[in-house]
């Protein structure tokens, strides 16, 4: 039987509230503490201070009020805690009643509201019981949550949050999101393309693109995704892989050559200037045909005072173990330009760029750049539309009053987006498209802002052997390495004779895939003939 138990009408009390998501069934933070004041107004006590937890499991004591309350309790700055029921104070019965001693030690009475038993041997032993009953409910309830989760698992139905790319089906099962995966193919190929992660992202913001989250990128919003092998098609949870078990975003082959990208760098950054030091323009694509360790640059004083510069392997330079030599930085520059003009920038090659660039601008950029947008705008809306309802409810704070400014000044931000992507779909000339090809093709080769941007925008990669170089053009690596024969000579000055440009030919899949390619890293629909005027 209950009774009114003994407390100083006097007594500082302090509510402790706490909600766990996982369990849809508990009493809500506001129903809790509504239990906890009409406790507090049957004992006669005065509460001081609420601390609540909102959607944290009991499992872990890492609550941050709840250590805020336990810290407070060490100083003493109240005298009773009033709780729901135990399961609020701890992981299990063994933690709950480990908490509550060390609330006595500080001088602190903790009382229940639904579990409100005399503090007579007889009632803490009943107290003790319910406890027993509330860790049996607990452990019961997460091993029904863990089954159902497998079970979803083995028929490879969505199992909470998914990641970029992805959303859940009418049948629970993993679809895609249109306008989220092509932005997961966008991110993996210019990636593949050693594009810095910090311009990627600034380009994603400036076009009003979020995260799965709904924030901004950053140079460290791509680690994840870009190792996420869910993108290859293979559903995982836990232990669980399963084959084809949810749509595909990206090749294998693009999948293993963005990895290779992350082992070579943590953060490709590929070419960089840095002030006061030369420019080596074939940093992060070049390397060495020997033993595969990237070649990086480096510089040497001949006996005239001359200064001289290389390329060297960096197997060969940290721990010498390759015996490939260094070659000569300007002429093995000027060799790969070269052959980009001849192999890749063909007169077929720029129509079929220019092909596929008009029809990748007509049907898909624009296209999902306004769905992603529309779909941010249906959200605020919402959220706005749900704030509006807390208001009439007379739910008014100042967090709300926070929010709807907040969603409103999003909500403009998004309609001016929308526009200037509305205003973006007139398509880009195609002769003037053609014409930049043209200069492209028909740079100099010892102008050093041409190098650069003929590597950045068309090339992937160099293998460097002895007497031949491998380079690839294809960012998708759908294609093999086109093959270019060197003189004997240590550093050449030409590629020499070179195999017929069709060895670089492309089915329309892989041809769009590398205009997507060419359409981000030169930015062309926005600098023509700007930067690139040489």
């Amino acid at each position: 039987m209950k009774k009114r138990i003994n407390t100083n009408s006097a007594a500082r009390a302090v509510i402790y509230a706490r909600y766990s998501s996982a369990n849809q069934r508990d009493c809500s933070i506001e129903q809790q503490v509504e239990k906890c004041r009409e406790l507090a107004a049957r004992e006669g006590v005065t509460v001081i201070e609420i601390y609540a937890d909102r959607a944290i499991s009991g499992k872990t004591d890492r609550r941050p009020n709840f250590q805020r309350m336990m810290k407070d309790a060490s100083l003493r700055q109240f005298d009773v805690v009033l709780a729901w029921k135990s399961n609020r104070m701890g992981r299990n019965m063994l933690q709950a009643m480990m908490n509550e001693e060390q609330l006595r030690s500080n001088g602190i009475r903790t009382i229940y509201a639904e579990e409100d038993f005399d503090d007579t041997a007889a009632g803490r032993f009943a107290l003790r019981n319910m406890m027993n009953v509330n860790q049996f409910y607990s452990e019961n309830m997460a091993e029904d949550i863990s089954r159902g989760l497998m079970d979803n698992a083995s028929k490879c139905m969505s199992n909470g949050s998914l990641p970029l790319g992805y959303k859940t089906g009418k049948d629970q099962k993993v679809v895609l999101d249109e306008a989220e995966a092509a932005i997961v193919q966008e991110i993996f190929t210019r990636v593949s393309c050693y594009e810095p992660f910090i311009d990627i992202a600034r380009d994603l913001n400036r076009r009003g693109i979020k995260t799965k989250k709904g924030a901004e990128w950053g140079r460290s919003s791509f680690h994840t995704i870009c190792r996420n092998e869910r993108y290859r098609g293979i559903y995982i949870y836990r232990d669980i892989r399963v084959e084809g078990g949810m749509p595909r975003i990206v090749s294998d082959e693009l999948f293993y050559k963005v990895q290779e990208v992350l082992k070579v760098k943590k953060n490709p950054q590929g070419r960089r200037k840095r002030s006061g030091y030369e420019e080596y323009l074939l940093t992060g694509k070049l390397y060495c045909g020997h033993c595969g360790s990237p070649m990086t640059g480096i510089a040497g004083t001949s006996k005239t005072g001359a200064m001289h510069y290389y390329y060297t392997c960096q197997k060969r330079r940290t721990d010498h173990s390759c015996d490939k030599k260094a070659v000569r930085r300007d002429q093995i520059e000027k060799a790969v330009a070269i052959a980009i003009q001849q192999q890749l920038l063909t007169d077929e090659n720029i129509q079929m760029m220019a092909d596929e660039t008009m029809a990748y601008n007509a049907r898909t950029e624009i296209k999902y750049r306004l769905q992603s947008l529309q779909q941010q705008l249906y959200s605020n809306e919402a959220s706005t539309a749900n704030i509006m309802k807390a208001i009439e409810m007379g739910i008014i704070t100042d967090t709300t009053k926070a929010r709807l400014l907040a969603l409103e000044q999003e909500h403009g931000q998004l309609l001016a987006k929308i526009d200037t992507a509305k205003a973006e779909m007139v398509p880009i000339n195609r002769e003037d498209f053609v014409s930049l090809l043209d200069i492209y093709r028909t740079g100099d080769v010892n102008n050093k802002k041409y190098l650069a941007a003929l590597f950045d925008t068309f090339l992937v990669r160099v293998d460097l052997y002895d007497d031949h170089f491998k380079i690839t053009f294809d960012p998708t690596g759908g294609k093999m390495p086109v093959d270019i024969p060197i003189g004997a000579e240590d550093s050449p000055e030409s590629p020499g004779d070179s195999p017929e440009s069709s060895d670089f030919e492309a089915s329309p899949q892989d041809a769009e895939k590398f205009v997507l390619a060419l359409h981000n890293r030169t930015k062309i629909l926005e600098r023509l003939f700007g930067d690139f005027l040489f």
